[in-house]
């Protein structure tokens, strides 16, 4: 992907802006590097989310327009490399915006929510150990997914757009970050033994699921 991507553990430390734009896809979308630069290797945002099959939602952090008077969006991207980002035409999507983001400190092993740039709740969380860390850097919620009682992480899960750094795969999935509970898992908030999720208790994950969708920003942080 011919995208730009953020350092990694590059994430300044800065009070959360009151909202989020944010764009929900129509169509695929093509990603350009640039609006004027088309990739060797296109590559395409599907519409629609791979678990849940809601719209993709996706953060704007810029626009431009070309000439002709095509309009542009700068969004973040999901999936490898981390943090990266690209052009999508602003075309067949949708604008809205979100007051709620999600700021992890794996140090204190806390989950800190902010709503219109106040924060509203801190939880203690199970972050990843050592040779699985979870993940610094700027993200977002890709999928709020309810989990069956007998699922590992039950009883939700707020898929997003990390990845590991280290696994590249994990049980059949491409090694992706999640909040989630502690059902059939266990872990005591507070630690670092995941695999590089982060594990909330099960009223936690319920409160946040209730309020968080997809497109919310998720700051991680050491």
């Amino acid at each position: 992907m011919a995208c730009a991507a953020a350092p990694a553990g590059a994430v300044a430390q800065a009070k959360p802006r009151p909202t989020q734009e944010l764009a929900v896809l129509l169509e695929p979308h093509q990603v350009r590097p640039t609006p004027q630069t088309r990739s060797e290797r296109p590559v395409t945002i599907p519409a629609w989310a791979p678990i849940t099959g809601g719209a993709t939602v996706l953060p704007v952090i810029g626009h431009a327009t070309t000439r002709g008077g095509v309009r542009w969006l700068r969004v973040m991207l999901p999936g490898r490399p981390n943090g990266s980002t690209g052009w999508i035409a602003q075309r067949a999507t949708r604008s809205t915006t979100t007051s709620w983001r999600i700021a992890i400190r794996t140090a204190a092993r806390q989950v800190r929510v902010y709503r219109r740039g106040q924060l509203v709740r801190t939880v203690s969380a199970v972050v990843g150990k050592p040779s699985t860390p979870t993940p610094n850097g700027r993200f977002f919620v890709e999928e709020s997914i309810a989990m069956p009682r007998g699922s590992a992480g039950a009883p939700y899960a707020l898929a997003t757009s990390a990845r590991s750094n280290v696994l590249q795969r994990f049980e059949g999935g491409p090694g992706q970050i999640a909040l989630h509970g502690v059902m059939n898992l266990g872990g005591v908030p507070g630690t670092a033994v995941s695999h590089g999720c982060v594990r909330l208790a099960n009223s936690n994950i319920r409160w946040l699921a209730a309020r968080i969708s997809p497109g919310v920003p998720v700051t991680i942080t050491r």
